[in-house]
């Protein structure tokens, strides 16, 4: 089966040193790795709402990149530290994302995530809307 790589250019530097491709198109779906929120300089702001806008900026970038949109979103699972503190937050930013048909989507609590600071970190599968 062939896999794509989808690297945009603002997520190289990061790919190359972690050996990780942000996004991998196979078949008719493309696997986007997990993002948290830091910004563009690679900080991770104190601010719970900075975050979870920059998790799904740097999403959308990547989708982008894929020639794709929110709307092409099948699942995302989002990982929560401290879930109940910014559920609510999440999930309004969240709504201005998505688009129906929605996304299957699983919120799961976790003790951390691999960037310090960090509260949130979503993860998503898109369809290249292709048929098999």
């Amino acid at each position: 089966m062939t896999r794509i790589p989808i690297i945009p250019p603002e997520f190289r530097t990061a790919s190359d040193q972690l050996k990780v491709s942000p996004g991998l198109v196979s078949g008719n779906h493309v696997f986007l790795t997990g993002v948290t929120g830091a910004d563009a300089q690679g900080q991770m702001p104190v601010d719970p709402e900075a975050q979870i806008r920059n998790v799904f900026e740097k999403t959308g970038i990547v989708l982008r990149e894929a020639g794709l949109s929110f709307g092409s979103i099948v699942e995302m699972t989002s990982y929560h530290i401290g879930l109940r503190s910014h559920f609510d937050l999440f999930n309004a930013i969240r709504c201005e994302y998505v688009v129906k048909p929605y996304p299957a989507w699983t919120a799961v609590e976790v003790a951390g995530l691999r960037r310090e600071e960090a509260i949130v970190e979503i993860r998503v599968i898109a369809s290249t809307g292709q048929e098999d």
